[in-house]
């Protein structure tokens, strides 16, 4: 098993990181340079810059803004929201980034995914799936593919839809739950185990950390690879040394 890597995330709105709760009620957190330069030099594994409206508003990411970012990067940079075609791609890699996360533009444009994998490589292709938690014995499935910035249904299971993601060429899957999102009650242990199980490309849990606990049933529980977080790094309640510490107490492998 490859080490597991911790990654906290920037939500990108007007140009400022923000963390709200089930995708709403955002507020601001911090500066995103400064939180990049932070993040880098505590040991993050990787950094995620995701410019959460750029497809609710209809619009390209914001180029600007990765760019601030990107010049005091130092580790693997990963970049989504906004991106819907090979161009769209080119641009961030032209700018430094490592990785690229698409979502709604592949639901909608499955192609893209494999467009995207040929001309660059899977390992730099991210499928982001949004997702909820649907009752039993209605018309939508348990564990519901969600688009538009968590704004509108698609009808399809998410481990269908991880399955097809993984042979149309996409290097990894970013999994959020937008019903623990910001809660920091814990990821959907089972949205999370169901899609890891599923396929066999790296899977990264996202939204409901809260504490120490939650990552490390995300990756024994929900299997896996690597863990997303926002609100618990931002606000200083966990660090990321504290984290790789405790994850390695606990017997589970951390790159130093």
């Amino acid at each position: 098993m490859d080490p597991v890597k911790i990654i906290p995330c920037l939500d990108i709105k007007d140009g400022k990181v923000v963390k709200g709760v089930k995708f709403v009620a955002l507020r601001d957190a911090r500066d995103p340079v400064e939180a990049a330069k932070t993040y880098c030099h505590d040991g993050a594994d990787e950094l995620v810059f995701l410019d959460i409206t750029a497809t609710v508003e209809n619009r390209k990411t914001r180029l600007e803004w990765v760019k601030r970012v990107q010049q005091v990067v130092t580790i693997p940079f990963s970049v989504g929201g906004g991106i819907s075609t090979i161009e769209d791609m080119q641009a961030l890699f032209d700018l430094g980034v490592d990785k690229v996360s698409i979502n709604t533009a592949a639901v909608e444009s499955p192609e893209l995914i494999s467009q995207a994998s040929r001309k660059f490589g899977k390992n730099r292709i991210i499928v982001a799936i949004d997702g909820r938690k649907n009752t039993l014995g209605n018309k939508f499935p348990r564990l519901e593919v969600i688009i538009k910035g968590g704004n509108s249904a698609t009808g399809m299971d998410i481990v269908d839809w991880s399955r097809k993601v993984e042979k149309l060429g996409a290097g990894e899957i970013l999994l959020t739950s937008k019903d623990v999102d910001g809660t920091r009650e814990g990821y959907d242990l089972e949205m999370t185990r169901a899609t890891a199980e599923a396929v066999n490309i790296p899977v990264t849990a996202s939204g409901g950390a809260g504490k120490l606990e939650h990552l490390y049933d995300a990756i024994i529980k929900g299997k896996a690879s690597a863990v997303l977080a926002a609100s618990i790094f931002h606000f200083g309640e966990i660090s990321i040394p504290e984290a790789k510490r405790y994850l390695k107490e606990k017997g589970i492998q951390v790159k130093a």
